[in-house]
């Protein structure tokens, strides 16, 4: 088993051990790995993502370290960015955590505790499970749902701890003695001696992760947003420098949303609003009017067009239309009133075809769609009524000449 030096400090973040082990290269993706007898890396476990850093070998080859994982019997095993040129079993290296990434993990891990706990504190509402992520950390609350003044709530307590600079204190306990403590969360049976962190006169759990040493170290605790999820809802929040970061982010884009509407800060929410129902007007607009343009095409293309058996072949190829409009046209070509055949393709890209019949006709719109499209190498199908397809984008496809033949077809 590893000695695992994070677990009595977490600001150790240099250390001198041997190579115990080196594993075979692993296949997805071929990396080489080893394994210390003592390390400071933390592997991912309990939520917390790994370390990362580097192994110096014999005070020469450096060695990234990408990745850190534990094993089921314990041991501790570091992946290496690319394969080491000198021998590695057995050898002295010198471990150099990466000590930023670091110190962002025992900010969000020790926040998520003093969260936790005021989830608890307040509202009675437990955490079930935590992640940390590369932008943002959550917890899972056995809760189907969290206001927004719970949310602010739990948000101004936990930093209310924060500002008091609470102590931060590791100790052992067997489980026996860690029954009677009154911890948040007692976690499973699986070891005889547990690792308790205590935020002093607040929180006081089980975890194996790395932690700053005074809440304050934390620095600020922000909520972003909750969402329900299955096990209950789940809780955004980051603290510390990704709080700032996040702040500085949040602030340029408002800022230059600000700019763009001419408005304060504050405005710009009513006038997404404004714009919101605007668009939303603006669409409609755009709808009746193509609406009313595709039926007045559509009456002048059926009253210019003579009728042959019983029905109008009306065949229409648009440059400046899109499929959506040709679709358009030709349901009010079919639904006239006139028994009428519509064969029309918009050459915009992507380009496109929409074949259809004023409903119970005798021909088969389906059909003869496959067969155009086939033979210039396009997809498409549809009932006997109405039919849509397409062929690719920069085809050399005379499309009128192919309409007027599949017209013809019909004719005959």
């Amino acid at each position: 088993m590893t000695k695992r030096l994070y677990y009595d400090s977490s600001e150790t973040h240099e250390f001198d051990s041997v190579v115990e082990a080196v594993t075979p290269l692993s296949s997805e993706p071929p990396r080489s790995s080893v394994i210390l007898r003592e390390t400071a890396f933390y592997p991912t476990s309990g939520g917390q993502v790994h370390d990362t850093g580097w192994l110096t070998l014999d005070g020469a080859e450096r060695l990234r370290v990408t990745e850190v994982a534990e094993t089921e019997d314990g041991r501790i095993v570091h992946y290496l960015e690319a394969p080491p040129k000198l021998p590695l079993a057995g050898a002295a290296v010198h471990g150099s955590i990466d000590l930023e990434r670091r110190r962002d993990h025992m900010q969000q891990h020790t926040g998520q505790h003093v969260l936790s706990a005021a989830f608890v504190e307040l509202y009675q509402m437990p955490t079930v499970s935590f992640h940390m992520g590369e932008g943002y950390c959550s917890i899972d609350l056995a809760t189907p749902s969290v206001s927004s003044a719970q949310i602010a709530g739990a948000e101004k307590r936990a930093n209310q701890i924060v500002f008091e600079n609470r102590p931060v204190r590791i100790r052992y306990v067997s489980r026996a003695e860690a029954e009677k403590l009154g911890l948040r969360k007692l976690p499973p049976a699986e070891r005889d001696e547990l690792r308790l962190v205590e935020v002093a006169d607040f929180d006081l759990s089980a975890c194996g992760g790395t932690h700053v040493g005074a809440s304050g170290q934390i620095g600020a605790i922000v909520l972003r947003k909750s969402e329900r999820v299955r096990q209950g809802t789940r809780v955004e929040f980051v603290c510390g420098n990704r709080a700032v970061r996040m702040a500085r982010r949040d602030y340029s884009a408002l800022s230059e949303a600000a700019a763009l509407f001419s408005a304060q800060l504050w405005d710009v929410p009513e006038q997404i609003r404004k714009s919101v129902e605007e668009n939303k007007l603006l669409r409609k607009q755009k709808d009746d009017v193509l609406d009313q343009l595709a039926e007045l095409m559509a009456s002048a293309a059926l009253r210019d067009q003579p009728e042959m058996h019983g029905r109008k072949i009306i065949v229409h190829v648009f440059s400046d239309r899109d499929i959506g409009f040709a679709k358009l046209f030709a349901q009010k070509v079919t639904r006239a009133g006139t028994p009428a055949i519509a064969l029309v393709a918009s050459t915009l890209d992507p380009p496109g075809l929409v074949f259809a019949q004023t409903p119970g006709g005798s021909a088969d719109m389906g059909g003869l769609l496959k067969q155009v499209v086939s033979s210039v190498g396009g997809r498409g199908g549809g009932s006997r009524d109405f039919a849509q397809g397409g062929f690719p984008a920069g085809s050399h496809v005379n499309v009128e000449q192919l309409l007027r033949e599949a017209a013809g077809t019909i004719g005959a």
